[in-house]
Order: structure tokens, then C-alpha cells, then sequence
């Protein structure tokens, strides 16, 4: 009789016991984004697993796992999204006491990467900070990344482990798709973004515009937009990002386009930061709708009135069952 129930919930979900040779999958959260998480284990029938993370008086973090993870295959769910400091320090402590209780196998499931769009020296004595970030998580323990929407590609190779990039590409497609927009042309907020809007542009079948946009080297947060590279008079264009964060150029983007006789403007990012003035910013310009992902747990008191979220759970959940399966995950977009 043991034997028999022991075998119906294997069959059930084979994630959760060893099958083909395959170990445990065992599911931990930092508290960057627990509803997330908690989407994804219940996408794969999994329980989230057991941490006690509390920090003592003085701000340091103790964290102690309470379930057995030795030998099981753990992914560890943690964007590093504001507070970033504080989340990324999270992250790699959980991370330390993963690999010294045994796990055999962990994977970092990163929705949001913080740090990104620092990939680059733009002025001298500058630091590669995305890099340095790469370096403490690839030499802390970890084997593998899962990460979603990079600032830019080339941060897979700071990494000294295998990575995992996963785009919300096929995610908001589906949901543009399914407002039954007419005439619309997709928007790059800049030169960077054009592989992005050429991505969106191919699903949907649709023609490109480019924003040609400055940005001072003695401030951040604060750019420019010059004009439009592309035909938009009468269209409905959606500007398309892989993250939002003050809403500067998204909203001057939308402001130059409806100027220039867009019908409507629509805004699409994967990571909605949205910190300082982005929602003022967002609720007084031309945005008749702002789409976005929970990649990011945003508080209502930071959205936008015109915001849509929608959820990546199922494309993490996925991905996260391919890898422990052996499985591809480049086939997931195909």
C-alpha cells in the first residue's frame, strides 16, 4: 500500500522525488519577490521551499535554510531590484548557506538583473559594476543563471557559469495581440533597442521606428530626445523597453510621437522599476496604456493609473522544469 501511494505522487509530479536518475527540485524565494515565486511553484505543483531570513539590529541578515537540500537540484528565486544593494546581500547569503547545507545543484533565477545598465565604461575611471556583480554571484556557490531581459546580452559573459537568458518577448506579444490594435508601428526608444523592436516588429508583423535620443555624461536619469527615425503619422505606436525606471525617455518618446501625429502610444517593458517622479511622469503624458511584467513587485502607491501587468511565472516555471530535465530552453522561443 505505501508502495503504491509512493508511486501515485511521483507520477503526479516527478519534479518533486528522484526520476531517471534525476534529483529533488527544491524551490527557495529571497523576499525580493515572493508572489513570484510562489506563481512559479504553483505552476510546477512544487511547495516553496522553507527559509528563515530576519535581520538583526544593526541591519546584518541571518538566514538559516529548514529543509534538507542535499543532493536536490535548488533554484533560488531573487531579482535584484531596489533596494538593490540590500537584495543582491540577500541573495548571496541564502546563496552561502545553500551550498553549505549540500545542495548539489543551484540555480539563481534572476527576473530582474540590477546593476545592468552599468556594462560598460562610458567616461574614465568609471567602474563595470554589472561585471563586478557577475564576479560575486559566479564565485559564491552558485552553478548555473536564469536571468530575463538583460540590459544587454554581453552580460551573460561576465558570468563564469552557464546562463540562462530568457526574453518576455512571446509574453507581451500575446497580450498586443490580443487588443486588436490596427495600423501600429513598433517604437525603439533608442539606437540600443532597435534588436528588441525588431523582435516585437517580426511577431506581430509590423514596421519600426527609432527614437534618436541624447544622453549628458554628467547626468543620470535625464535624456534628450531629438526626433524620429520612421513614418508614425496616424499609427497606433508602441514604444517598446526592457525596463522603465524614471520614465524620462519613454515619456518624452510619447510626447514627440503624438506631437508628430501618432494616433495612439502605447508603452511595453519587461522590468518596471518606476522609481522617483515615473509615475507622475507616466499619468500626465500621452501613454494611453502602459504594459508591463511582475518581474518587479511594484506597490500600488508607485503605479501608474494605465498600468498592466502581466505575469511571467508560466515562462520562468518552464524554463526552470527544461533545465532540471536536461531539456532545451532556446526551443521555448522557437
Amino acid at each position: 500500500m505505501v508502495e503504491t501511494l509512493i508511486r501515485t505522487e511521483v507520477n503526479e509530479n516527478p519534479l518533486l522525488t528522484q526520476m531517471n536518475g534525476k534529483r529533488p527540485v527544491k524551490i527557495f524565494s529571497g523576499r525580493a519577490n515572493i508572489p513570484l515565486a510562489k506563481e512559479i511553484c504553483d505552476y510546477l505543483n512544487l511547495p516553496l521551499g522553507k527559509i528563515n531570513i530576519n535581520p538583526f539590529s544593526d541591519g546584518e541578515l541571518y538566514v538559516q535554510v529548514q529543509e534538507s537540500v542535499r543532493g536536490c537540484d535548488v533554484f533560488l528565486i531573487q531579482p535584484t531590484c531596489p533596494p538593490v544593494n540590500e537584495n543582491i546581500m540577500e541573495l548571496l547569503i541564502v546563496l552561502d548557506a545553500l551550498k553549505r547545507a549540500s545542495a548539489e545543484k543551484i540555480t539563481l533565477v534572476i527576473p530582474y538583473y540590477g546593476y545592468g545598465r552599468q556594462d560598460r565604461k562610458a567616461a574614465g575611471r568609471e567602474p563595470i559594476t554589472a561585471k563586478l556583480v557577475a564576479d560575486l554571484l559566479s564565485h559564491s556557490g552558485t552553478t548555473r543563471i536564469l536571468a530575463l531581459d538583460l540590459h544587454a546580452t554581453q552580460i551573460m559573459g561576465f558570468f563564469d557559469v552557464l546562463v540562462d537568458h530568457l526574453f518576455a518577448t512571446p509574453v507581451l506579444v500575446k497580450h498586443i495581440e490580443s487588443l486588436n490594435l490596427k495600423d501600429i508601428v513598433i517604437v525603439s526608444p533608442d539606437v540600443g533597442g532597435v534588436t528588441r523592436a525588431r523582435a516585437f516588429a517580426k511577431k506581430l508583423q509590423a514596421p519600426i521606428a527609432i527614437l534618436d535620443k541624447r544622453r549628458p555624461v554628467d547626468k543620470h536619469n535625464t535624456v534628450e530626445v531629438i526626433n524620429i527615425i520612421g513614418e508614425i503619422k496616424g499609427k497606433t505606436c508602441i514604444l517598446v523597453d526592457d525596463m522603465i525606471d524614471t520614465a524620462g525617455t519613454i515619456t518624452q518618446g510619447a510626447e514627440l510621437l503624438s506631437r508628430e501625429g501618432a494616433k495612439e502610444v502605447l508603452a511595453c517593458s519587461t522590468h518596471a522599476v518606476l522609481s522617483g517622479p515615473a509615475k507622475e511622469r507616466i499619468d500626465k503624458s500621452p501613454i494611453s496604456r502602459l504594459i508591463v511584467t511582475n518581474s518587479i513587485p511594484l506597490p500600488a502607491e508607485r503605479a501608474p493609473k494605465k498600468l498592466n501587468t502581466l505575469s511571467v511565472a508560466p515562462l520562468l516555471a518552464e524554463a526552470i522544469k527544461r533545465i532540471h530535465l536536461d531539456d532545451s530552453v532556446s526551443e521555448m522561443f522557437e
